[in-house]
């Protein structure tokens, strides 16, 4: 959530921070705004809701200035409206902020106190202000921003444009990425790799605490008042990643991704001559993990608990899933020899990083699963188990889902290998059946336009719809539940098909549209009950199944699907690749805005 950018360039450069910002709109906004330095004061242009609004404002009202910053604001502190959009400003200094400032009411206590005046409802003017106050104490830019890092507390990123500096700005972060890119005579900073791959792709990433001073030719990056070295790297993120193609939003491009990002991250995981599954070194044994903790967010979470599922029959390793914003509030004990698996998909996700750190404080090994090798999430963990869905833009996510799914699985596989709770035999059906399963989700994209067809006529109607699946697909039905809330604001709960009867039931009535996800697996004939039970109250079924399932339930149903017939240990990812579809289409027929949906942001990186 928020964007940031920031250049010393050598031509005009507001239309390069807007055309930056666009790579940044998957985070999620509801305002924007750009200030340059114009003969050397500080000039700004801001506007509520799209980017589209902040492009005709500029149109009207050109900015000039060769430096510059820019963002994307997801409100926290203060309602979406021009007045609180960034950058926010004083007469010495223009602050772009991503993060909440936790003690931002008894700085402003202060600062009102000592006579200064807001202008806004945000806890970002307290850092504009703070500044300001060291300048007029006679501080240079530098020592104001080391003493303010002294004073502020909270997980931020910041970027700070000076009045009159043209060849400075100034950025800092604590909890929240931020990113400095090299160029020809010209230096940007950003909130990640997409929002500069534009300009360059040689890339240093700023550490927590960490705060940089950018000139035109270079920049120096400091702890405190130390100066350190951090790593040069080249991003392998290219322009040509940020585009739709035919497709009509990324969400649809992204699914339609999944065969290829599901076949590269499998090619990852597999030995290509044995065809067994192979990780990286870990600095842990299998057989004397003691309990794994597996600590997400939203989508996230969900694929932890399909792998607690995959664990623990698997390897029988005993697995707890902790949502990530609770874990370590509920303080709970964690074993010696614990190893807990932290899932993000940005790698940013400030409760999962929190959940990471009180875990690792309580000795356990951190075990990460993440679509960004370079983030915190992945420098703080003991060793690392990246996806490779590349780019994933539209807010809800798909690809990075499926393949966090296959690493889940090809490292319960590893487990059970190494427990010897998993035969040779049965690592060999589970890894062909890994192997099958970009096939298997070509098959399911194949049948888009039966996916259109129902969530026309039958989900986008609807005010309220259930999902049930049992066993592994029970976490599923709670990820199509959670899709379709997303990106269509429908209404929607997951349910284990069992507990259905104690509750849930009791909304099932013609208007009630049921997804029922039947995969042909040990337990089918428990949610075969449960698809009996929706019928016997008039629900409308909508059945999703392997041509078995359809054959015994199908005429039944008020619509069924026939998915390929896939292992029951796989039928998790196929699955999932339908009820994106779902939701996906149900969001195009009420018109909503699939890519960004409201209120929602793709890295969330406050509390």
């Amino acid at each position: 959530m928020c964007g940031i950018i920031g250049i010393i360039g050598r031509t005009a450069v507001a239309p390069k921070l807007v055309d930056a910002l666009k790579r940044l709109e998957y985070r999620g906004y509801d305002s924007a705004g750009v200030a340059t330095l114009v003969n050397g004061h500080i000039e700004r242009r801001r506007a509520e809701g799209k980017l589209v609004n902040l492009e005709a404002l500029l149109a009207a009202e050109p900015l000039a200035g060769t430096i510059g910053i820019g963002h994307t604001r997801w409100a926290t502190h203060g309602k979406p409206s021009e007045r609180n959009a960034h950058p926010i400003a004083t007469d010495r200094v223009a602050i772009v902020h991503n993060g909440i400032i936790e003690n931002f009411q008894e700085l402003k206590d202060e600062l009102l106190a000592e006579g200064r005046t807001f202008d806004s409802d945000t806890d970002t003017e307290v850092v504009a202000q703070l500044l300001t106050s060291y300048l007029k104490h006679q501080m240079s830019p530098e020592e104001a921003m080391g003493k303010a890092m002294q004073r502020l507390r909270g997980a931020f990123a910041l970027v700070a444009l000076f009045n009159g500096r043209h060849d400075l700005l100034l950025g800092a972060r604590r909890g929240s990425s931020l990113a400095v890119g090299y160029g020809e005579g010209e230096m940007y900073i950003g909130t990640d790799a997409l929002a500069l791959a534009p300009f360059t792709r040689r890339v240093t990433y700023l550490e927590d605490d960490d705060w940089v001073v950018l000139k035109g030719d270079g920049c120096t990056i400091l702890q405190g008042d130390t100066v350190v070295k951090r790593e040069i790297r080249e991003s392998g993120i290219s322009d040509t990643m940020m585009g739709k193609g035919n497709h009509r939003h990324f969400m649809l491009k992204e699914i339609h991704e999944q065969p290829a990002v599901i076949g590269d991250t499998l090619h990852t995981y597999l030995a290509p001559a044995t065809r067994s599954v192979s990780l990286p070194e870990l600095p842990f044994d299998w057989n004397k993990v003691s309990r794994l903790t597996i600590t997400a967010c939203g989508t996230a979470c969900f694929a932890g608990m399909v792998a607690k599922y995959w664990f623990e029959k698997l390897a029988r390793l005993a697995v707890e899933v902790e949502v990530a914003s609770e874990l370590r509030y509920r303080e709970p004990p964690l074993p010696e020899a614990g190893v807990c698996i932290a899932v993000s998909q940005s790698g940013e996700t400030i409760d999962t990083l929190a959940a990471l750190r009180y875990a690792k404080l309580h000795g356990q090994t951190i075990l990460s699963v993440v679509n960004v090798p370079e983030s915190a999430i992945s420098r703080e963990s003991h060793v690392v188990l990246p996806t490779l869905a590349g780019p994933e833009i539209g807010v809800a996510s798909t690809k990075a889902f499926t393949t966090q799914l296959v690493v889940l699985l090809a490292a319960a596989i590893a487990a059970g290998r190494a427990r010897g709770t998993l035969s040779s035999a049965d690592e060999d059906r589970l890894t062909h059946a890994m192997i099958e399963v970009p096939a298997q989700v070509n098959e399911v994209l194949n049948k888009e336009r039966t996916y259109r067809r129902i969530a026309e006529e039958i989900l986008a109607p609807a005010r309220d719809v259930l999902y049930l699946g049992r066993g592994l697909s029970f976490p599923i039905a709670l990820e199509g539940a959670l899709k379709l809330k997303e990106i269509s604001y429908i209404h929607a709960e997951g349910y284990a098909g069992g507990e259905m009867k104690h509750g849930p039931i009791a909304l099932i009535d013609e208007a009630v549209p049921v997804v029922v996800l039947a995969p042909s697996d040990p337990i089918f004939d428990k949610i075969a009950s449960n698809f009996e039970q929706v019928r016997a109250r008039g629900g409308r079924a909508i059945l999703l199944s392997d041509a078995a399932g359809t054959a015994r339930l199908g005429n039944d149903a008020a619509a069924a699907i026939t998915l390929p017939t896939v292992d029951p240990i796989v039928a998790p990812i196929v699955y999932s690749v339908s009820v994106q579809l779902l939701a996906y289409h149900t969001a195009v027929a009420k018109g909503t805005d699939v890519d960004q949906p409201r209120n929602l942001a793709k890295s969330v990186t406050v509390e």
